[in-house]
């Protein structure tokens, strides 16, 4: 696989590795991931909740997504970066998507965009492959549907959505996607749709045969102030340790114990 990922070698990894997936959305956090090796990075709409304090992702903009996309791209040299494309910046015209989509790629850096949706998104998904901006799908949960699903539930439990979800998947396929991240679904369907399509799927919720895995990386490390989805591991408690260095620092300034002698000039 070449050293710098593109949407090709993404689609063109099926069968052969399993992709490393996270978020970022600042220089710092996709530097660092980056050099870590991942393969993909998304600049998720999901900074509304990590790092604007909204209680979900529909207040999320336009300009918002731009400006955090921009400080992440700065930091990646490797990985394939994502943005998500927010609410009501793609639903309205395929034209609307164009535009929109074009300004991830031309203002802020991204390789890339993610829209969710199936077979609703076909034509607007045509329309940006064949302009040149490579679009990573997404259907099970969308949680810019949360009004229309009724919260973050997982989907696809029942035979006639199951069904539904492998044709969304074949379709988005076909529509050009590059991959397809399935989000809170039984593992037993994710497997049915991976095998499904000769693109990689990345799961989120989704068990572990699919192609790949997402998570959001304040959840795998520990920095979300909410508890966290249950399919998020956390690997650290990064959230524990600020608040312990903090408190430390506090002594330490409150004590005169810092700054000490070389600490100052």
């Amino acid at each position: 696989m070449p050293k710098k990922w593109t949407a090709s070698s993404i689609k063109e990894s099926k069968g052969r590795q399993k992709l490393i997936c996270l978020t970022a959305y600042d220089y710092t956090s996709s530097r660092l991931l980056d050099e870590s090796g991942v393969n993909l990075i998304l600049v998720g709409d999901s900074l509304a909740g990590t790092i604007l304090g909204y209680k979900n992702t529909l207040p999320v903009t336009m300009e918002e997504m731009l400006h955090h996309t921009s400080a992440a791209a700065r930091g990646i040299q490797n990985a394939l970066l994502v943005a998500d494309m927010p609410f009501m910046s793609y639903q309205v015209s395929t034209e609307q998507a164009l535009t929109n989509g074009g300004r991830f790629l031309k203002e802020a850096g991204a390789d890339a965009v993610k829209i969710e949706g199936g077979e609703i998104r076909v034509d607007t998904i045509k329309t940006l492959v064949a302009n040149g901006i490579p679009v990573l799908g997404h259907i099970g949960l969308m949680p810019q549907s949360i009004n229309q699903l009724g919260g973050y539930k997982v989907q696809g439990k029942k035979p006639p959505e199951a069904k539904q979800l492998i044709k969304d998947a074949v379709a988005l396929e076909k529509a050009g996607v590059f991959a397809i991240v399935l989000e809170c679904i039984p593992p037993r369907l994710a497997a049915e749709i991976t095998k499904a399509v000769k693109v990689p799927t990345i799961g989120i919720g989704a068990g572990r045969h699919c192609d790949g895995q997402i998570l959001v990386t304040h959840d795998m490390l520990g920095l979300s102030q909410d508890l966290s989805p249950k399919f998020a591991k956390r690997y650290a408690e990064l959230g524990n340790e600020i608040k312990e260095a903090v408190k430390e620092y506090s002594k330490d300034v409150q004590s005169g114990k810092f700054p000490a002698d070389e600490h100052t000039y």
